[in-house]
């Protein structure tokens, strides 16, 4: 009897080896039920984070010195009372000033913890839960307090104070708050925000945030706020925004990342003074053509006048003008652009404009191309609701028409009313002639819209940019053409390059017909690793390019098989690249992606881009979108980490982590750059030593097995692959087994079973 016993306990014991200890804990107010007498305990990893009702963060940098005060409050949706233990990942070298809970009167005392205990703490939350999410914040340290019992639906709120200063490197300054860890809510925020103060003793150029889109609000030169805001939503990704500080009129910074065995990838900010001075402004020439034909009856022609009204109110002292009515006839205000003496008789001008009559588009360009001056920057606003229906109709001898009529100072920024518009023929233009088309749905106002343009154009910095970089070779760049610079705007431009190190960067243009040059030294790109935002950032603005190049060109299979390749490798999924959610099994293998892009091509032939309606338009601004994005495409919302693991909800198929895509398949989150059917994975335990050397190798791979239970990732040419404590290995680690069979020698020997 006693040999079964122990022989029982010897197998435990083995058993033990593979399998967690369950406790409690996990998420960021990680749950406890109180204990019971006559009740069941509720397995740890079963049960619910608590819901995050609002999470609003404050901010605010003076002299790179950033204070944040974070007010968050939890709600318990489940139907007991419960503990918990409040976790938050600090930031690198901040410092807790304050933290706040007060429950029944009294505050609730909180402990720092440092990397390596935090580690600790971290790992024996993986094991409890069965969830690896919190991986990802290995290498932070800690603030950790208990919460006392909340009641079934009770609320907790939490108020926590830290600092910490920001370095700067060459005038750049980046700063990061851990947004992620929201992702541990059982349910989306109701609200949540992000509000950043920036105060600086020098002049404040570029701010950009590669996580969010940020609204940005200027007051002078030394002072800037930023903030971000959404409601009913589960944040994925840490909110992070950049600002960079220059004495120089143009301040220009750059960032980059280089995978190893790659090509880099850099993203360039420049951005001027916000108040430019008047021998900097580049002296313009605006030409409105405005449809009038009887389609812009009423309440459009009415918005069309006040959107006029508007930029002539604010050209500038050297700025001149001129406006084009066009329907069945073309009548001009002058034969050449005006000073702005004239504003007067244009204002009577526009009131007179009536609606009546077809739309004649070629003439009316033509009309505006052979007006504009050839040696001054002109912008060509044009204003149409509908189709060409007079003289020249074909789109492509338009834009014959207009492509040698334009000289080259004209930048052309078409505004399509409503759907019934020619989207292929507007994009083509604005592309062929260097501006932008923007559309103004049903529902929308004209004249907010073409204001809200012009506010953003109405003050030329530098025309004809153009970049180079000495010291490598700079290639794919985007936006392409580079756009020019105007007050109060930044350009955000990504490309390739070869080889890391120390570059000097030459930005030219042309101010008032000069040409100007400005010189950037000692500048660095990385020559591995970096900022791992930027490969999606530039991948997605390739897609986007590409994607736009097929709808106004028509299809190609060399295009096709660039954005099957591109989508998968860094996981941008649009309408028009659901294959990677489809068909995850042939994405991962080249014979896979050779099928889907032959289907897609296939797919592109049989149902050739419409140019008009809704869905052509909806289809226009979602390209446009992608092609001049500021931030990369988003991850799934449902690839998040809590997801993943197993706490409730659909798994979605695609995640996003850094500059690399898994797909989930069978389980298993595989590195797009895996082929699953020929690699051989070294398997490795979560939470092992052998796990901690592979992290402490390449600690970028926490955030990747933070992904699930099991990951398959490449790093550094050798492919990896993640299980849980507990889980049947397919690999089993050496030292476990090592163990193990130690554990198993001495057990037996006690049993007399061994030598």
């Amino acid at each position: 009897m006693l040999r079964r016993v122990l022989l029982g306990i010897a197998l435990a014991a083995i058993y033990w080896l593979w399998q967690a200890v369950p406790v409690h804990a996990d998420g960021f107010i990680i749950p406890v039920p109180p204990p019971c007498e006559a009740c069941t305990p509720v397995p740890p990893e079963e049960l619910p984070y608590l819901a995050v009702k609002y999470h609003r963060v404050n901010v605010t940098i003076a002299d790179q010195v950033a204070t944040t005060r974070i007010d968050q409050v939890f709600v318990n949706d489940w139907g007991e009372t419960i503990e918990g233990t409040y976790i938050f990942p600090l930031p690198e070298s901040a410092a807790i000033s304050k933290f706040t809970m007060w429950v029944d009167g009294k505050p609730l005392p909180g402990k720092l913890y440092t990397q390596e205990e935090a580690r600790a703490i971290y790992d024996e939350i993986v094991r409890q839960r069965r969830d690896p999410a919190l991986l990802e914040y290995i290498g932070r340290d800690l603030f950790r307090a208990s919460i006392f019992p909340i009641p079934p639906g009770g609320e907790r709120r939490v108020e926590i104070e830290y600092s910490q200063v920001l370095t700067a490197e060459s005038g750049l300054v980046r700063y990061v708050y851990p947004l992620s860890t929201e992702r541990f809510s059982s349910r989306p925020l109701q609200q949540v925000s992000v509000s950043v103060d920036i105060r600086s003793k020098e002049s404040i150029k570029s701010v950009y945030s590669p996580s969010h889109e940020v609204a940005v609000e200027r007051d002078g030169a030394y002072h800037v706020r930023a903030g971000w805001e959404a409601a009913d939503v589960t944040p994925t990704t840490d909110f992070a925004l950049y600002y960079t500080v220059s004495q120089q009129a143009l301040g220009a910074n750059l960032l980059s990342y280089k995978p190893e065995g790659e090509d880099g990838f850099f993203l360039l900010l420049v951005a001027p003074d916000v108040a430019a001075k008047a021998q900097q402004v580049v002296a313009k020439d605006v030409i409105l053509v405005l449809d009038s034909s009887g389609s812009m009856e009423g309440e459009k022609l009415a918005q069309a006048r006040a959107a006029a009204t508007y930029i002539l109110d604010h050209l500038n002292d050297n700025d001149r003008f001129n406006i084009i009515s066009f329907s069945t006839a073309i009548n001009a205000f002058a034969r050449a652009p005006q000073p702005l003496g004239r504003r007067a008789d244009a204002r009577a001008f526009l009131a007179g404009i009536s609606a009546v009559g077809d739309t004649d588009i070629d003439r009316a360009l033509l009309e505006a191309m052979n007006g504009a001056d050839r040696e001054r920057p002109t912008i060509v606003i044009f204003l149409t609701d509908g189709l060409p229906t007079e003289g020249v109709t074909d789109p492509q001898q338009i834009l014959d028409d207009v492509r040698q009529a334009a000289p080259k100072s004209v930048r052309l920024f078409p505004f399509g009313v409503g759907d019934d518009v020619d989207t292929l023929l507007l994009d083509n233009l604005a592309r062929d002639l260097r501006g932008a088309s923007a559309y103004v749905r049903p529902g929308e106002r004209v004249d907010e819209q073409v204001s809200a343009f012009y506010a953003k154009v109405s003050t030329p910095i530098l025309a004809d940019v153009a970049l180079s970089l000495s010291g490598t070779s700079i290639s794919d760049i985007y936006p392409q053409p580079l756009p020019d610079l105007f007050a109060g705007s930044q350009l955000v431009v990504v490309g390739r390059y070869t080889a890391g190190g120390t570059v000097s960067l030459e930005l030219t243009g042309t101010v008032n017909g000069e040409k100007r040059r400005f010189r950037y030294s000692d500048l660095a790109l990385a020559r591995s690793g970096g900022e791992d935002f930027i490969p999606r950032l530039w991948a997605t603005r390739k897609v986007g390019r590409l994607l736009n190049d097929i709808r106004l060109h028509g299809e190609s299979r060399e295009l096709v098989d660039q954005v099957v390749k591109l989508s998968i490798r860094y996981g941008i999924i649009t309408p028009y690249t659901s294959f990677l959610v489809e068909e995850p099994e042939l994405a991962l293998s080249d014979r896979g992606r050779e099928q889907i892009a032959a289907g897609e091509a296939q797919a592109l032939a049989a149902a050739p881009s419409q140019a008009a309606g809704s869905a052509a338009v909806s289809k226009a601004q979602a390209q446009a979108g992608l092609e001049g994005a500021q931030v990369a495409a988003p991850a799934p919302a449902a690839g998040s980490t809590s997801v993943a693991s197993g706490s409730g909800g659909a798994a979605a198929s695609v995640a996003v982590v850094g500059d690399k895509a898994f797909l989930l398949r069978a389980g298993v989150w595989t590195d797009t750059t895996v082929d699953p059917s020929t690699a051989r994975p070294q398997v490795v335990v979560i939470g092992s030593p052998a796990f901690y050397d592979l992290i402490a190798r390449y600690p970028q791979a926490a955030k990747y097995f933070a992904l699930g239970d099991s990951v398959m990732v490449s790093l550094g040419g050798q492919v990896y692959q993640s299980q849980p404590v507990g889980a049947t290995p397919t690999a089993a680690p050496i030292e476990a087994l090592a163990r193990s069979r130690a554990i198993l020698h001495w057990l037996l020997r006690l049993l007399g079973m061994g030598k």
